[in-house]
């Protein structure tokens, strides 16, 4: 069983039991969330899609950590002007656990 659900403005095809790195969330860590936006799932072969997300289907996950993803460098350059700029950007994460899938 499998679900595509839209968590964060991202969409993401996930299982029970299944780590995922999304954009930070709201929330302690151990705390437990729902996602309500179901676009598909697939139960044993029988596939229900939403229009545009299916009514009463849930998708529940637990918090496990908050934390930063790998620096980015983010270098600009015009030739021949002497301008230069360097910058840096670590995306915050949240890493989550799904805990089960309802339809």
């Amino acid at each position: 069983m499998y679900a595509i659900v839209n968590i964060a403005g991202q969409q993401f095809k996930v299982a029970k039991d299944q780590f995922l790195f999304v954009h930070r969330l709201q929330g302690e860590e151990g705390a437990s969330i729902e996602f309500d936006n179901v676009l598909l799932a697939e139960d044993g072969g029988k596939f229900t899609v939403g229009t545009p997300s299916i009514s009463g289907a849930k998708v529940s996950a637990t918090i496990l950590s908050h934390l930063k993803g790998e620096k980015v460098i983010v270098f600009k350059k015009k030739r021949r002007k002497g301008y230069k700029k360097k910058n840096g950007h670590r995306q915050q994460f949240t890493k989550i656990q799904i805990t089960g899938i309802s339809l």
